[in-house]
């Protein structure tokens, strides 16, 4: 069903807003480029009204905080069948860009900028070339979603094409127009679909779970040791992926430019640090009473957001930092979790287990139980 949205004012008698429209949908193009929150918290434009070689233009292009990039549709009056088939044609487009291309394209549409420096800026980290453009999503905005496009995008994302639509409605009231926006898609599951795409052939699933933890100002690994958590935060982009993880999975945990540091057993679900306690022997204390080397986006703490969110551990094996496990061709993502499907993952995970050799510890002592 297609989405729609109805708006009311808040009053004694409240009053539905009419349903309004656009002068054009290039007015909504200008707009996201003023302010692309509007779009996502999570991305940065980089490129507008870009050739690409096919015989048009692409809308726009982002990039998200693994350096992976958001080509970006506006539907203006094409049918569903022409506006999919165009983004997929233009994302083969896309997909072959280098690092060189994507600096040129962001120096158009920010002359005198440099890339590096910004994403730097916009998301507190360098930019990896090595994971630049090693993967990529589909985003189609549509100021009114159709039946037709609904099944087409909904088909193409349950065989894992990371692909979604952006929905935005226009409301008046009085002299001002409104604009809401609504997702076709959960975003975490189009997220999850983009990790690996460009990694190798894709493989089954092993059922053994990723985690990029972001050790610095922001948390520290020694408190997710000493207290038994991983966590992340600042932005939905980061904590919503802890959402893949249930109790009984296995995590193998890598801190990005030291290594694999540990892997252990998830015990709870995520949650924010205003609700994550931590078992200790004088019992349970908020997790932001007993953490100190890190921020843990205390000021967010309200924010469901931007807050830290938190999922609890127990530990098999783990080593410090000055100890993680890094060799050529591990898998790496930026993404907080996820369930990799690429040989190289497979790989990974059996040379992890010899370097960890306690990570089937609770499989023997549940195997230990009578049943």
């Amino acid at each position: 069903m297609p989405i729609r949205t109805a708006l009311w004012k808040v009053a004694p008698q409240p009053q539905q807003l009419a349903e309004s429209s656009l002068a054009t949908e290039k007015l909504l193009e200008d707009m996201i480029i003023a302010a692309p929150r509007m779009l996502s918290d999570e991305w940065m434009l980089i490129g507008r009204q870009e050739d690409t070689g096919f015989g048009g233009r692409i809308d726009l292009l982002a990039i998200a905080p693994d350096g992976s990039l958001v080509l970006i549709e506006l539907k203006r009056d094409r049918t569903p069948r022409e506006v999919v088939a165009q983004a997929i044609d233009y994302a083969c487009w896309v997909e072959k860009l280098s690092d060189q291309d994507i600096a040129a394209i962001y120096g158009r549409f920010a002359p005198g900028r440099s890339l590096a420096e910004d994403f730097r800026q916009r998301f507190g980290q360098v930019l990896d070339e090595d994971g630049l453009n090693q993967n990529h999503q589909i985003i189609i905005v549509a100021t009114a979603l159709d039946d037709s496009t609904e099944r087409i995008v909904s088909y193409l994302s349950n065989r894992n094409i990371p692909i979604n639509v952006l929905c935005f409605q226009v409301f008046t009231n009085g002299a001002e127009k409104l604009l809401s926006r609504a997702w076709l898609l959960d975003p975490m599951s189009t997220q999850v679909s983009v990790v690996g795409k460009r990694d190798g052939p894709s493989e089954p699933w092993n059922g053994e779970f990723y985690c990029s933890y972001g050790h610095g100002e922001s948390r520290s690994w020694d408190d997710a040791r000493e207290f038994g958590f991983i966590c992340a935060g600042g932005g939905a982009w980061y904590s919503r992926t802890l959402k893949l993880l249930s109790p009984g999975d296995r995590v193998w945990v890598k801190v990005p430019g030291s290594g694999f540091v540990g892997v252990g057993q998830v015990t709870g679900h995520a949650e924010p640090a205003s609700t994550f306690k931590v078992k200790t022997g004088m019992g349970e204390v908020p997790v932001l009473d007993l953490v100190k080397r890190g921020s843990y986006h205390r000021e967010f703490f309200d924010d469901p957001e931007r807050c830290e969110y938190f999922v609890p551990v127990q530990w098999l094996q783990t080593v410090p930092l000055e100890k993680a496990i890094q060799e050529i061709g591990m898998f790496g993502n930026q993404n907080t979790v996820c369930k990799p499907t690429t040989p190289r993952w497979r790989s990974t995970v059996e040379r992890l287990k010899e370097k960890f050799p306690d990570f089937d510890q609770m499989d023997k002592q549940l195997g230990d139980v009578p049943q």
